[in-house]
């Protein structure tokens, strides 16, 4: 049986960590990309400002044991007659085992509560809105029977800005670090570091609001000669040696004598750890010295978060349900959507890779009833990347929009990744359902070229960035008539040399056209909607002619023709978007699509989840690619990769199967695994993105949590597609495909500045067809709430009583 690490506080929007050991390191992220990071369950830390390849703060090494210092700690430590003890409130690295302990995940922040040597210490670490500074609020209070001398010792390691070249350039980049003391004011110090060449520029800093007996800023000096994290000799010692560090290993470490604290007595210490520049840093150090500000800062963020989620709210049957959907999902989605897969304990942020062109337009998908306005921002950046012919780079900088083609420069042929232009039109044409904001399709926004300067570059409208995309793919067709594949799609682990096809691509094509058609259906402009249905209609036949296997649609063709993802392949002979995106692209006729459906069912379904594909490859391969790298049963090869999941999520409920949506829903929930940690082993709280498959000999074992395009694909398939309330151009359209045991279940949703209170009632088990939808008591046909008035409440009863809806089956 496994090991109980934590639990769910539904009341508070927390998960509460138990225990400090858990089986892998459990993060959460505080700020956003202009400042902030990852906080880890044992007070460990990574910031970066703007970019964490480019502008990273202090150095936090993921590879190293768990229980080693990372990037910021808090040491306390008890005065004695004959010295000190030492010990680590937050467990590492010192430890000493806790009297009690317990880490608050909360909506970003963390919150470490923990009791030792008489002692209770409460840390709130958190960054608070538009600024740049990492706040840690911590009361110490004497729980014991007699006056106890504490000091507290924050500490900091940093890493040269450019965060790759801190693990490549032994020579350089220790020449450059430097720490220069300040004694801002008479009763207190700030701790500034930089690299010489940013002196006079941007400085990162660490102090206190209380007065600083003595500081170190080497960590030589600090650790000694024979110490250690877990036991440096400079705390055996009454005070610190006050050095500013002029080269080497640069660290920021104060020593905060709180003095005697008399029992049931609290003392209140703030720490900052931030970056500006050195006209302005003063200025942010003196608002948060301000227990007040930090007070007003923290209830704002969780004013912003109580703002943000109040946007879509449900209460159904299930709590658990409820619990992911109403909280922990809809927070992964902003918190991918900030971060994309940049920074995490996974994707390092060492510069290999910067937000993604595919990612980023699905993460902006996720956000879309919370902040539109921010995800517009976001898909702004990514048209500005798409290039004149409709393709698109891979991926960009925020902090200096340069972009570059990916993995795909390895290849040296093909550079373009068949699939990225074709996620932005369905980003942003979900923008334009969801807010009505018809004139952002006639916005200009440039295309890319590295070779001229922005104000050169060829500029188009919005909806033209759309159809230039459609038109790339269309036109960009292998000998089957099947787009071609390019250096990858989303499986960017199959890499087939030549004009190999791709069905996923053209899936995605026809998905991205009927979003298009409908978008000018609404226009009026019935020319557009004629020319883009005869499109669809032209690949809907060429891929049914060519990717009907039998029981299932194919995966690719390769250059020279050979199926893949075919009964007559040894290996791979089904991958699961080869099922799910024909029926969501409208491709697969009703038979088909239950057919390959029931196919997904019966050989890639899981009790953890459905894997991608089976059987894995045993083997590399270097026709395959990347995706042979992987033994049988991890990641792409026959794993459990949890993006996709939700896809086959929706194309049930097009197909009216909302028993087996909903079970899918639950299989990949990762609060269900909260009892079986021991084996998935990464946090509970948020979408991982792979567990690994049953070909594997750890089968169940989770990895690369948080920042996954899981987040908000589970999330649209469970509100828009299981509960059914997805935003139209013409309202709220109420589709829900449920379990046939649910007899109903209520939603709370906001939808163009009105409020809507939606009550849903399952009359008929198998019966779930809208059949009677009244607006404020009024009836209306249909099963479209209308678009209602800005900030007006309106309420809506629905009655299910037919058979529950094809979507886009035809």
């Amino acid at each position: 049986m496994s090991k109980n690490y934590g639990y769910f506080d539904d009341a508070k929007r927390e998960y509460i960590i138990t225990d400090p050991m858990t089986p892998t390191k459990w993060t959460n992220y505080v700020g956003t990309i202009d400042f902030g990071g990852i906080v880890d369950n044992t007070g460990g830390a990574l910031l970066c400002a703007g970019d964490p390849s480019l502008n990273r703060i202090n150095k936090y090494i993921p590879q190293q044991l768990d229980t080693d210092f990372k990037g910021a700690t808090l040491y306390l430590r008890v005065k004695h007659s004959n010295g000190y003890s030492l010990y680590s409130p937050f467990f590492t690295p010192c430890l000493t085992p806790l009297d009690s302990y317990a880490c608050h995940v909360g909506l970003s922040y963390q919150r470490i509560v923990s009791e030792c040597a008489g002692l209770k210490i409460e840390a709130t670490i958190f960054v608070p809105t538009e600024s740049k500074v990492e706040v840690r609020d911590i009361t110490v209070t004497n729980q014991s029977n007699q006056p106890l001398e504490v000091d507290l010792i924050p500490v900091v390691e940093y890493s040269h800005f450019e965060a790759l070249k801190q693990f490549t350039n032994a020579d350089w980049v220790p020449q450059t670090m430097m720490s220069e003391a300040i004694n801002d004011t008479p009763d207190t110090l700030t701790l500034l570091q930089y690299p010489f060449m940013r002196r006079d520029g941007l400085v990162n800093f660490l102090t206190s609001d209380r007065p600083v007996d003595s500081f170190e800023s080497d960590r030589k000096n600090f650790l000694g000669v024979t110490g250690t994290w877990a036991a440096p000799q400079a705390l055996t010692l009454d005070s610190l040696s006050n050095y500013e560090a002029r080269r080497g290993d640069n660290i920021g470490s104060l020593l905060i004598k709180l003095g005697s604290i008399t029992p049931q007595q609290s003392k209140r210490t703030i720490v900052l750890t931030g970056q500006a520049s050195r006209d302005t840093y003063a200025e942010l150090i003196h608002q948060f010295r301000d227990h007040n500000a930090v007070d007003a800062a923290f209830a704002g963020q969780a004013k912003y978060w109580d703002d943000y989620l109040s946007s879509y709210q449900c209460e159904t049957p299930d709590a658990n349900f409820d619990a992911m959907i109403n909280v922990h999902n809809p927070r992964q989605c902003q918190t991918t959507f900030n971060w994309s897969r940049y920074l995490s304990l996974y994707q390092l942020g060492l510069g290999a890779r910067g937000l993604g062109f595919r990612d980023s337009s699905q993460d902006s998908m996720g956000v879309l009833a919370s902040i539109p306005a921010k995800a517009k921002e976001l898909q702004k950046k990514l048209l500005s990347i798409q290039k004149p012919d409709g393709s698109a780079m891979h991926q960009f900088y925020p902090a200096t929009m340069e972009a570059n083609e990916g993995d795909s420069r390895e290849e040296g042929e093909k550079l373009t990744y068949g699939d990225d232009h074709l996620w932005i039109i369905l980003a942003v044409t979900a923008y334009i359902r969801e807010t009505g904001d018809y004139d952002y399709l006639n916005e200009s926004i440039t295309f890319y070229d590295k070779n001229l300067p922005l104000d050169q570059r060829e500029a188009a409208p919005v909806i033209d960035h759309l159809e230039r995309g459609l038109h790339y793919t269309k036109h960009n067709c292998g000998k089957h008539g099947i787009p071609l594949l390019g250096f990858a799609d989303w499986n960017d682990t199959v890499n087939l040399p030549g004009d190999a096809e791709s069905f996923m691509v053209a899936s995605l094509y026809g998905a991205a056209l009927l979003e298009v058609i409908e978008l000018f259906d609404y226009l009026g402009n019935e020319a557009k909607v004629a020319q883009y249905q005869a499109d669809h209609a032209d690949m809907k036949k060429v891929f049914n002619d060519q990717g009907w296997d039998g029981e299932w649609y194919r995966r690719y063709y390769t250059a020279d023709g050979a199926p893949i993802g075919s009964k007559s392949n040894s290996h791979g002979k089904i991958y699961t978007n080869g099922q799910s995106w024909p029926v969501i692209a409208g491709f697969a006729g009703e038979e088909r699509a239950q057919i390959a459906l029931d196919a997904v069912e019966e050989n890639l379904n899981t009790k953890f989840g459905i894997k991608l594909s089976t059987p894995g490859y045993d083997g590399y391969d270097p026709n395959l690619g990347g995706v042979s790298t992987y033994p049988p049963g991890a990641k792409e090869n026959g794993g459990i990769f949890l993006h996709s999941n939700p896809w086959i999520m929706i194309a049930n409920t097009m197909v009216g199967n909302g028993d087996r949506a909903y079970k899918y829903f639950c299989q990949i929930n990762p609060a269900a695994r909260n009892k079986d940690l021991d084996t998935y082993e990464v946090e509970p709280y948020c979408f991982a993105q792979n567990v690994l498959g049953d070909e594997h000999p750890q089968f169940g074992l989770g990895r690369n949590s948080w920042l996954s395009g899981t987040s908000s694909w589970t999330y649209q398939a469970a509100t828009q597609y299981i509960l059914g309330v997805k935003p139209s151009h013409h309202g709220l359209q109420i589709q829900p495909c449920i379990p046939r045991d649910w007899k109903g279940f209520t939603v709370r949703r906001s939808f163009r500045g009105a409020n809507y209170a939606i009550k849903i009632t399952n009359q008929n088990s198998s019966d779930q067809t809208v059949s009677h939808l009244t607006v404020n008591g009024e009836i209306i046909p249909g099963n479209t709430i209308p678009i209602a008035q800005p900030g007006t409440q309106n309420t809506i009863e629905v009655t299910l009583g037919a058979a529950c809806p094809e979507h886009a089956v035809a």
